[in-house]
């Protein structure tokens, strides 16, 4: 078996209504409803389904908001990324600095969402 790559992620959400509106504002993401109270977020050809922890699906015992932590990657240069979660009141908790991705470097600020998932955004080096 070999993987080729992730087709999306899962958050468990404590207030699903809280970080649909926190993705979509601060991070640009559309959110859909895939099926009654069924939730995702997309962005390029990424997906992160959204898991409501007070009804969460038996499979995803042991999944509780704020246990995710992630990168993603953006074109958008990072002076105008730190400008932008200012404008919307999100703490920068590191950054930006330099890491390694799965490419190789980055540059990276983190931040958390309402539920203190911590997030990365990236630019490619």
């Amino acid at each position: 078996m070999q993987v080729r790559s992730l087709d999306h992620i899962v958050l468990n959400a404590s207030d699903l209504e809280l970080i649909i509106e926190f993705y979509s504002r601060v991070m640009d993401m559309e959110p859909r409803e895939e099926a009654p109270g069924k939730w995702s977020l997309h962005f390029g050809d990424n997906k992160i389904s959204l898991n409501d922890a007070n009804n969460a699906p038996a499979i995803a015992r042991g999944s509780v908001p704020g246990s995710g932590n992630y990168c993603v990657l953006t074109d958008t240069p990072m002076d105008e990324i730190v400008a932008h979660l200012k404008v919307h009141g999100v703490a920068i908790e590191a950054g930006p600095g330099e890491r390694i991705g799965a490419t190789g470097p980055i540059m990276s600020v983190y931040f958390r969402d309402p539920d203190d998932n911590l997030i990365e955004l990236s630019n490619r080096i």
